[in-house]
């Protein structure tokens, strides 16, 4: 039975899912970060570029957003040949000034605006409608052929040529009647859209999408059986009306988070080491298009052979790599680098360890396989940021790379800038440094300082001060008692 456990009382929204008191999934949203997936703009296109196919499109946000050709509902709806559209520029089908609906793909993240497409997609119940998808797609979790088949055949008897649908898996529990009445719902909220975006003057919202508790009763709304806790009185009320699992309020003096102890389980989401129960170990590095995932033995060193520990260990680090994944709302590529398996039938129950693993993870996800060197390669549709990008920001002394100069280098930099002095007419020189880059610089009994002054041919004046990473400044020349009463 899956819990969900919601913290919505204060400015920042979080909620976990826990299934038989694991967690499942951690969300945390921030005002600044509101997701703006699925959201539905009024654009006007600022610039079209043939030679990357795409376009810049202003929807009245700080950032314009990207969008790519076959994207364009004008591109999908072309009655030419796949080749033809092919081989056409993109301004074949849109021009500069350009009024046109766009939905947000993917957040903007760091210099990089909103991913946009001009095929808009409304969310149902059990169908997604495209009013210009052109096509009929079926869930690839209905894995029966026929039955796939089946809906698809339905899909093109019920709708209309340009317009598209995918059947989520769900729909295989209702009837065509009730299918064939959400669709017409799903139209009438497109011809709303319609109305709303023509009375606007400039770019702007027409359509938000997915608040933080219309997440959750996303989540659940599949769920024959569960409970919901929140510590919201409103919000309690609100998921009451709209599930028929049972909701409980939350009143207690301590934070929900702290009380189900789920504050540790944000601190570990955010370590870079995660400990496996037998002793073995992953690593996990994240950038901003690329994560990877190192398994360690750690201190498991198993009960027979070599081969049988390096087993069990990528099984025990498969499944935990797919939580962690799930857990850190991690997207894009990911490379996990498994202990060297040496048997290619290892690496097939790697393999279905984790597809049964990933079937259970509601994002897109792409199973690519081993590479030749023997490291997995998957993708995992972004949509918007990691866990990580939400809750810590680059740090200022290292600019987010983990490493800043030593203070040998920054001695060295130091010496070359003073060398380039030499000669001059000055006395001495002052110089705000940081303990240990004045200590590497002067050397046992200023040894190092002394050879320096005889080179420059003018005393070295430091004064000391607090830094968090090795650091100098040149800050002034002239008489050396006038600088010396400046020292801090």
């Amino acid at each position: 039975m899956k819990t969900f456990v919601i913290n919505h009382i204060t400015r920042e929204k979080r909620y976990a899912v826990l299934k038989d008191n694991i967690v499942e999934k951690l969300v945390i949203d921030q005002p600044k970060q509101h997701s703006s997936v699925g959201h539905i703009y009024l654009g006007i296109v600022e610039k079209v570029l043939p030679g990357m196919n795409a376009a810049f499109v202003a929807i009245g946000e700080e950032k314009s957003g990207y969008l790519h050709r076959d994207k364009l509902a004008s591109f999908v709806l072309s009655d030419d040949e796949r080749s033809v559209k092919a081989s056409n520029s993109i301004s074949s089908y849109v021009h500069q000034g350009q009024r046109i609906l766009v939905q947000v793909e993917k957040d903007a993240a760091g210099t990089k605006g909103p991913r946009l497409t001009g095929v808009i997609e409304l969310q149902g119940d059990h169908l997604i409608y495209m009013p210009q998808g052109r096509y009929v797609a079926v869930s690839k979790k209905l894995e029966n052929d026929r039955i796939r088949e089946e809906w698809r055949q339905f899909g093109y008897q019920m709708k209309e040529e340009a317009e598209g649908i995918v059947f989520r898996t769900s729909s295989q529990n209702q009837s065509h009647e009730a299918l064939i009445a959400e669709m017409e719902r799903l139209r009438l909220n497109y011809e709303e859209i319609l109305q709303k975006a023509s009375g606007l003057k400039k770019p702007g919202l027409v359509l938000a999408c997915h608040s933080f508790i219309d997440e959750i009763l996303d989540e659940i709304k599949n769920l024959d059986e569960g409970e919901i806790i929140v510590d919201d009185a409103g919000a309690k009320e609100y998921l009451q009306k709209n599930t028929d699992l049972p909701v409980s309020l939350y009143t207690g003096k301590e934070s929900i988070f702290s009380a189900y102890r789920l504050e540790h389980e944000i601190e570990k989401a955010l370590k870079r080491i995660v400990w496996l129960e037998n002793g073995a170990y992953l690593i996990i590095d994240e950038a901003e298009a690329l994560t990877v995932i190192d398994v360690n033995t750690g201190k498991f060193s198993g009960k027979t052979n070599l081969r049988e520990t390096v087993l069990k260990t990528n099984e025990w680090a498969a499944v935990e790599a797919v939580r962690q994944i799930q857990l850190r709302d991690i997207g894009g590529m990911i490379l996990i680098d498994f202990i060297d398996m040496k048997a290619e039938y290892d690496k097939k129950i790697i393999l279905k360890r984790m597809e049964a693993e990933l079937k259970k993870d509601k994002r897109r996800t792409n199973l690519i396989g081993f590479s030749p060197l023997g490291i997995l390669q998957l993708t995992r549709k972004k949509t918007k940021p990691a866990l990580s990008e939400s809750v810590m920001t680059k740090c200022p002394t290292c600019e987010g790379t983990g490493r800043i100069l030593s203070a040998e280098t920054i001695v060295f930099r130091l010496e070359r800038e003073l060398w380039e002095l030499r000669g001059s007419d000055y006395e001495a020189v002052l110089i705000l440094a940081s303990e240990e880059v004045e200590e590497i610089f002067s050397g046992e009994q200023d040894v190092h300082r002394k050879r320096m002054e005889d080179l420059l041919g003018m005393e070295i004046v430091f004064s000391k001060v607090k830094a968090e990473k090795p650091f100098y400044e040149i800050r002034q020349f002239g008489n050396k008692l006038e600088l010396e009463r400046k020292v801090y």
